[in-house]
């Protein structure tokens, strides 16, 4: 995938990042965690490096959520204006890049869908990339 430097920022504008590549995946995650966490159908998310982050502004106005009866799940969000933000996963080992939290669009697109069998019944239906039923596979 690309090695471009993107940024982005929450809704009020108080946080602002800029993540570099190189990026592992790009994926639509389509289950129900993630519909709540972003409030839509699935998440959009791009993974890189944690170490490849590079907050530019409010930091500290940055809360993390991990979800205490799930293994891994976690979310992050601005504290002033609740929109999602990049985050670790609880590993430390990816990093969690919302891509509606860009403010300019990456050069690449997703590449597949995971989590498509629990995907909402109300969800997009299926398109050419790839469907995953399960994360990983």
């Amino acid at each position: 995938m690309s090695d471009e430097v993107l940024t982005g920022s929450c809704l009020c504008g108080a946080v602002t990042y800029e993540v570099s590549g190189p990026f592992a995946r790009f994926v639509f995650c389509h289950c129900s965690r993630c519909r709540k966490a972003s409030g839509s159908a699935h998440s959009t998310a791009i993974y890189a490096s944690p170490a490849n982050l590079k907050w530019r502004n409010g930091a500290d106005a940055v809360v993390r959520y991990d979800l205490p009866s799930a293994r891994s799940f976690s979310t992050a969000f601005c504290r002033s204006c609740g929109a999602p933000l990049p985050h670790p996963t609880r590993s430390g080992r990816e990093l969690i890049v919302p891509a509606g939290s860009l403010d300019v669009g990456p050069s690449f697109a997703p590449e597949s869908h995971v989590h498509w069998a629990s995907r909402a019944a109300w969800s997009c239906g299926p398109d050419a990339r790839p469907h995953h039923a399960e994360y990983g596979e």
